[in-house]
Order: structure tokens, then sequence, then C-alpha cells
């Protein structure tokens, strides 16, 4: 098995209302490349969300009691705080500096994924101005799978990442938000192993391995590679009726961690 992963070259900074397949097909064209059936693309959570104008200026905010409460508690403007309560379904942990909370997306993350780094303030006074993640992430990754279908003809995967912490481990790692085209999670329970004995446990977070490969290419500061092409990978657990990011998120009565 050869498993290559690519950086599209050329994608330009991504605005509000900019059409991603576009960038991405001139991206792939500007390399001499295209893509093939079976192809997958990860896409950096940030551009989805410049392009959605997923964006909120901090002075538009008024904070609620709450917020400014937790805002004080944790050592965070109250007004991020209430845009992270927005976007969130509850508060997992909290200390100064640190907010954990469940995205209503369903999974875990801190700041809501919420993020003010590499934006532009665009005149926006100071540092007011942050990123939310997109509405829904797997519809984003959906939509951009079935543009592409339209445009090129092919079937391909799309993956869309954002970087994670963990609550057993230092740093962040890329994990899927948002998948679309492949199955996020594979299933080998009921399978063998190579001496024959029955799985009973293994499934695999290919959707998260994918995006976490994707990471390394695309970088965290200044690299500007938010697109990277996987070739090469074919699950051998596919279904296509789980799809999305869903299979992946861990229920609470299984979550030690809350």
């Amino acid at each position: 098995m050869k498993l290559t992963l690519t950086a599209v070259e050329n994608i330009p900074m991504v605005e509000p209302g900019d059409d991603l397949v576009d960038q991405i097909c001139a991206g792939l064209e500007s390399m001499g490349e295209s893509l093939l059936d079976g192809d997958i693309l990860v896409l950096a959570q940030k551009i989805v969300s410049k392009a959605e104008n997923r964006y909120v200026d901090l002075k538009t905010v008024v904070p609620s009691a709450e917020a400014i409460a937790l805002g004080h508690e944790v050592d965070k403007d109250p007004r991020k705080v209430q845009v992270i309560l927005d976007e969130s379904n509850e508060v997992v942990r909290k200390r100064p500096g640190v907010l954990i909370v469940e995205h209503r997306l369903g999974f875990v993350a801190a700041n809501a994924g919420i993020d003010q780094s590499n934006i532009q303030q665009n005149g926006v006074d100071g540092d007011d101005l942050c990123l939310l993640l997109p509405v829904d992430a797997d519809a984003s990754a959906e939509t951009l799978r079935a543009n592409i279908r339209a445009r090129m003809g092919v079937e391909v995967g799309v993956v869309i990442n954002d970087s994670i912490g963990r609550a057993w481990r230092m740093g962040t790692v890329g994990l899927a938000i948002g998948v679309a085209g492949m199955t996020a999670l594979e299933d080998y329970v009921g399978g063998e192993d190579i001496y024959g004995r029955e799985l009973l446990v293994t499934q695999v977070a290919a959707a998260d391995e994918l995006a976490a490969g994707a990471s390394l290419v695309m970088g965290q500061t200044t690299e500007k590679a938010p697109v990277v092409l996987v070739r090469g990978y074919r699950s051998r657990a596919n279904n296509p009726e789980v799809s999305g990011v869903q299979p992946l998120l861990r229920p609470k009565a299984m979550d030690m961690f809350r």
C-alpha cells in the first residue's frame, strides 16, 4: 500500500463567499495535478469557516451575567466567553486560562474551537475579531464533495480538520470535525487478527488519522497549506451508511474523563 499526502499549492487567502472548489481546482491545475476517484481532500477548518463568513466581532457581543462571572473565573474576555457559551452544549472543565466545553456539534474542545490566530482583522480595532467553526461541518464537507463531483466528475472523500488538544497528551493534533464520502470510524469487531483470534473491540478512527497526517503537511504557523490531497487510502471497512463525524464521538456513558 502506498499512501501520499500532498499540499495543494497556490491556495489564496480565503475571504467570505469564496468558492473553495474553484480555488482547489486552480491549485491542483497549477501543480499539473487532477483529482482521481477515491482521493480524499483534507481541508483546514479555518478556510471553510472563512468562506462561510463565520466571523464574530466581539464589539457586537453583550455578555450575560453568566459569561461575566465565568470570564472572571477563567481570566478570559467575557465577550469571548459569551460566544463560547453560545457555541456550546455545556462547560466540561474550567480553570484560570482554560475553558473546555462540549461544542454544540458534540465534540469536546477548548474554547468551542473559536480562534483568533491567522485572522486578518479587516479594520476591526484591536483583537476583537473571532472565527467560529462551521455551523455544520459534516454538511460543509458534503457540499464540497458534491460540488467536486458535479464539476470534475470524480468521487472523493472530504475531511475538515481542526487542531484539538487531548485530555491525556500534551500538544494539539489534527482531528476530523467534518467528514463526507468515507467511513470516519472503521469497525473491525467480529473480524480476525493474523492468528485467527476474533476482534472484540477494534475500531479505527480513520478520519482522525488522516486529519492528523494532513496537519503535519499543513503546518500550524506560516506554511499557508490549508488543503492536502490524500491518495492511496482505501478503507477496509467502508460503510456508506455510516457517514459524518458522529461515529467518532464517544458517548458520555463511556467517557471516563467527564
